[in-house]
């Protein structure tokens, strides 16, 4: 079993995979996985016990929200427990890999699978190292777990609908403790065109004395699409941080099809996570649902896998892959890929933010931090009722 790409979802199923006793490959481009760490990392208090993720790898805990913008408007939910996590992304990340390599997964670094050519009953994949080595590899199946650069699977056809992009920037700070206060113990969000025109922006914390400030802008082909860099740099001064140090700079793509309807397999090639659109563009939420595309795949590939099995039968299990992560995943999902595009994509203009505005304020009547967790992990829509509906249709 060769798995191409340790993020999320190819060093959950690795782990799965070799946990079961399958001999497995898993490869990645990077020689560090600490490197490249572009993920806002956070997650709802459920999913570490979900996933069974250690302690290690959690850079901090919070209990609430701040939501800045539109304007100087400022809305605040307070839990009286922790919520959920900020999770060290590097760390996760050598974690799945220390743990599939624990239960026998070769692990191969700095490698990179540049073809595959498939045969009746096997894949060859030509992988080449940064010292320049390469070397062909069989396996039964091959797994594309590349994320959105999607390698090996390659872009969707048109029928499956356009790839919606969100670039993003992220800065990891140093900061005192003064200017480290405003921020720790919550999810702060910085909202409207004021902000940033076709996105948003976030300040997490972090470690002690660490913060995490980051902006994310759908892409538009049609408008003027200016560096973030820049945009980066002025939120960072109104928010008193514009003298921190900055101790890591990432960034990158998250894309998505809105409706998911994109290929799953084709042959002995199949893919996985943000490969087949599971990053939810409403938050930029890309760890949670990677981790679940793994979960939901692992049993099918087993099942294929196991010994007597047919080429056909195997192709069988393989094919519910992509109705059982749709039911995973759930309709609301779906919703909320719609509703991350009109917001943002449509967030350019003062009417934009007056329309944004209204819905803030309806979500203010709900005093509960609990409920707006459950809006934005969980995309319990119907909890804010008829306030909600009629920006989810479009109607204000």
């Amino acid at each position: 079993m060769l798995v191409v790409g340790c993020g999320p979802a190819g060093g959950e199923l690795a782990r799965l995979l070799a946990q079961a006793g399958l001999s497995v490959w898993l490869v990645d481009q990077l020689a560090d996985l600490d490197q490249a760490a572009f993920s806002s990392a956070a997650l709802p208090l459920a999913a570490l016990e979900r996933f069974s993720l250690p302690a290690s790898l959690v850079a901090s805990r919070w209990q609430g929200w701040q939501l800045l913008g539109p304007g100087e408007a400022v809305r605040r939910w307070q839990g009286a427990q922790t919520l959920g996590v900020v999770l060290d992304f590097g760390a996760l990340r050598q974690w799945l890999a220390g743990e599939a390599q624990a239960w026998g997964a070769q692990l191969e670094l700095g490698c990179r699978a540049l073809e595959q050519h498939q045969g009746p009953d096997r894949v060859s994949t030509l992988l080449r190292w940064r010292n320049g080595q390469q070397r062909w590899i069989e396996s039964r199946w091959l797994v594309d777990a590349t994320g959105q650069a999607r390698s090996l699977l390659g872009e969707p056809p048109a029928p499956a609908g356009p790839l919606v992009s969100g670039l993003g920037v992220e800065w990891l700070l140093a900061v005192s403790a003064a200017q480290e206060q405003r921020w720790r113990g919550q999810l702060s969000f910085l909202l409207g065109t004021d902000w940033l025109p076709q996105g948003y922006g976030w300040v997490f914390p972090m470690q002690s004395g660490r913060l995490k400030v980051g902006v994310c802008r759908l892409q538009d082909p049609d408008r003027p699409q200016p560096p973030l860099g820049p945009l980066l740099q002025s939120i960072l001064a109104r928010c008193g941080l514009a003298g921190a140090e900055v101790l890591d700079r990432h960034g990158g793509l998250i894309r998505s099809t809105i409706g998911r309807q994109e290929p799953h397999r084709r042959g002995r090639l199949i893919g996985l996570g943000d490969a087949v659109s599971t990053a939810n563009l409403l938050g930029g939420e890309g760890i949670r649902h990677a981790l679940l595309s793994a979960r939901v795949l692992a049993p099918q590939l087993l099942a294929a896998l196991a010994p007597g099995t047919l080429d056909r039968a195997a192709a069988q299990a393989l094919d519910r892959y992509p109705r059982q992560l749709r039911q995973a995943l759930g309709w609301r999902w779906g919703l909320s890929g719609r509703l991350a595009r009109r917001t943002w994509l449509g967030l350019n203009s003062p009417a934009a933010d007056r329309r944004l505005e209204r819905l803030l304020a309806g979500l203010a009547q709900h005093k509960q931090a609990e409920d707006l967790s459950a809006l934005l992990f969980d995309y319990r829509f119907e909890r804010y009722g008829v306030r909600a509906l009629p920006y989810l249709l479009g109607l204000r």
